[in-house]
């Protein structure tokens, strides 16, 4: 059976999941700025608490963004050095289809406008479908101001807004059947989309742990040279 362990520290949420013999055991807190702290205890305390071993991990998954810039690198961090130590392979996972699969999990809806606030007056964004069990993009991911944000062209039925990026309200010209704002990326969710992705051969070998921010210049405010 195999065995994969999910980390995510991307937003104010940090949480790790473990699948071990088809049962999944997650920790999840909202803990602003404590993530490089609490993540490897977190760790620790799951294993402990599913009677694993890290040397029986098989792969590791991990949220690589977009998300805050410095919380994406903690989890990067930690996972290439488990990662090398195990000589194991990682499995990047879009945050934005962690908050949309999270959507399905506790929502129960099929169609999910992911929406992450980015700072800056921008909004990171994709639209997801559910298709066997998985969120998959309807589009592309992308970072944009509030008021170019838009559904995929083939649009129908109805959509739920989730994530911190529904916070700009009437900004959004997305009209959602409903929405939670309050939504965040967590590791149970990151663990579900790696299973799909493991099942389809997606682990690369930990050099390639890289974030994805979709903003060419990350440390740049806006009229800056």
């Amino acid at each position: 059976m195999t065995t994969l362990l999910a980390l995510d520290t991307s937003t104010e949420a940090c949480s790790v999941a473990l699948l071990q013999g088809g049962r999944a055991l997650s920790h999840y807190e909202v803990i602003p700025r404590l993530h490089a702290q609490r993540l490897l205890p977190m760790v620790q305390a799951l294993l402990a608490e599913a009677g694993v071993a890290l040397s029986a991990v098989d792969a590791i998954a991990f949220g690589r963004g977009p998300g805050a810039f410095t919380g994406v690198r903690i989890a990067i961090g930690v996972v290439q050095g488990l990662a090398f130590a195990l000589e194991r392979p990682v499995l990047p996972v879009s945050d934005l289809a962690i908050l949309a699969q999270r959507a399905h999990r506790e929502h129960g809806v099929a169609q999910v406008a992911a929406a992450i606030d980015a700072r800056m007056d921008e909004v990171y964004w994709g639209c997801y479908r559910l298709q066997d069990g998985e969120m998959r993009l309807a589009g592309v991911e992308a970072v944009l101001p509030p008021e170019q944000v838009a559904l995929p062209r083939d649009a129908s039925g109805e959509w739920f807004g989730a994530g911190t990026g529904w916070g700009y309200g009437p900004r959004l010209p997305v009209v959602p059947t409903a929405q939670d704002a309050g939504l965040l990326p967590h590791a149970e969710d990151l663990l579900t989309l790696a299973r799909f992705a493991w099942s389809r051969g997606e682990g690369v070998p930990a050099e390639q742990a890289q974030p994805v921010y979709l903003r060419d210049k990350v440390a740049t405010p806006k009229g800056a040279s």
